[in-house]
């Protein structure tokens, strides 16, 4: 049974890292918790209150549907094989970050839908 506990975070898809910086910290005021750079891009995280803004250009086909939305769940793994078991479409295959693990569903209109779970040494906000 899948159980979903909060929402890890929000993502945005946005395309120039400076230009993002300077609108969500320089005009909105918002405080940076988290700004990495990986080969395939980065990822930018302003914790507000019980959630989380990230902000990254990895996603590509993102930028297509816009927003999407991480799901933070119980049992990664017995969700991953739920889902799977029900025929719920994936963008790829499930994958680990140093903090977390994610695998990236679609629900009928082709909306990305994250399967969330950090890693123990990184709690929730």
């Amino acid at each position: 049974m899948i159980k979903v506990t909060n929402i890890a975070f929000t993502g945005y898809p946005v395309t120039d890292k400076q230009k993002a910086k300077d609108f969500y910290e320089g005009i909105l005021n918002l405080k940076s918790t988290m700004d990495m750079d990986f080969p395939a891009g980065f990822w930018i995280e302003y914790d507000l209150g019980a959630g989380t803004l990230a902000l990254t250009n990895m996603w590509k086909a993102a930028s297509k549907t816009g927003p999407s939305i991480a799901l933070e769940v119980e049992d990664f793994p017995a969700t991953i094989e739920t889902l799977k078991a029900k025929g719920v479409p994936f963008d790829g295959e499930p994958f680990e970050t140093p903090v977390c693990h994610i695998g990236i569903v679609t629900d009928p209109d082709g909306n990305f839908v994250m399967i969330h779970k950090l890693k123990p040494n990184h709690p929730n906000p």
